[in-house]
């Protein structure tokens, strides 16, 4: 087993935003929390941005190389939780408030294009939800944490699937729904964050294939966040509770085998990533994350 992958990675680590090299040389940092990002085909840096002085209900940025900001928006609510660059101008974010909802923005003038509402519970705007994209077919991909679901809405706001998660009756298993990813073969990959459980469902909401620290070698997960798919079918994994020098990335086969784990004593647990090559390879074609 690796103990580090040979690798670039974009971690959107919560209280760290940087480009970490597989050597572990930082590359590139911005020096604004956030919650979630993609490294774009230009070398552009798109962020959720965590609520802050400057942005009181979190927000969205597009950022180049150098740092410069090229594009911002500003949330209206309590916290934005993800974005995607969708094409034709576009960026989507969730907002989290009293009205949950799913945003198109365009990126020239910060109009919202498109607002698509989520059925979602209001007690807890924090744990309404995270990682949303939009999908091949046009619908969306909500994972709903307190909910303990994954939905998928139409542009009109209409549940057109679900998937709980497992244990979902017990209030006493938090496998709230963190990650959310439509593979290319219909399947969903969820990380359950607290549970410490990833799950792969398939189109019919069952559970055909899931991971739990019991059968992995050292228990590596800690609060699983942020999930990647990787095109070899290895499933890379965040322990976003994880500190000091304690696993905070971990890489599996589907057998449940450890590739490798990831540690790092001078940044915090990981929130979301982007693994951005493997083996020198840069990863081509949409990121499975």
């Amino acid at each position: 087993m690796r103990q580090e992958p040979i690798t670039h990675t974009f971690f959107a680590a919560g209280g760290a935003t940087y480009i970490r090299s597989g050597s572990g040389q930082i590359l590139w940092e911005f020096p604004h929390a956030t919650r979630d990002g993609w490294v774009l085909g230009n070398g552009n840096v798109i962020l959720a941005l965590n609520k802050s002085a400057k942005y009181p209900g979190g927000g969205i940025a597009e950022v180049d190389k150098k740092g410069n900001v090229l594009f911002d928006w500003k949330g209206t609510q309590s916290e934005i939780n993800t974005v995607q660059d969708i094409g034709k101008g576009r960026l989507l974010c969730t907002e989290a408030g009293n009205k949950p909802r799913i945003l198109e923005i365009d990126k020239k003038s910060g109009e919202i294009k498109l607002e698509v509402p989520i059925q979602a519970q209001t007690k807890d705007h924090h744990l309404q939800t995270r990682m949303t994209r939009k999908l091949k077919n046009g619908n969306y991909l909500v994972p709903q944490l307190l909910d303990k679901m994954v939905r998928e809405y139409n542009p009109k706001g209409e549940v057109v699937w679900e998937a709980k998660t497992p244990n979902w009756e017990n209030p006493a298993f938090l496998s709230w729904a963190f990650t959310a990813i439509r593979l290319d073969n219909g399947n969903t990959l969820t990380g359950c964050t607290i549970a410490n459980l990833t799950v792969e469902f398939d189109k019919t909401g069952k559970v055909i294939w899931s991971v739990t620290n019991e059968e992995l070698e050292g228990r590596p997960f800690n609060d699983c966040c942020g999930v990647q798919r990787l095109p070899n079918g290895n499933t890379v994994v965040t322990a976003h509770h994880a500190q000091g020098n304690e696993v905070k990335l971990v890489e599996m086969t589907p057998d449940k085998k450890v590739v490798w784990t990831h540690r790092d004593t001078t940044k915090p647990g990981i929130h979301h990533f982007q693994i951005l090559d493997t083996n020198g390879k840069p990863i081509k074609g949409r990121p499975l994350k």
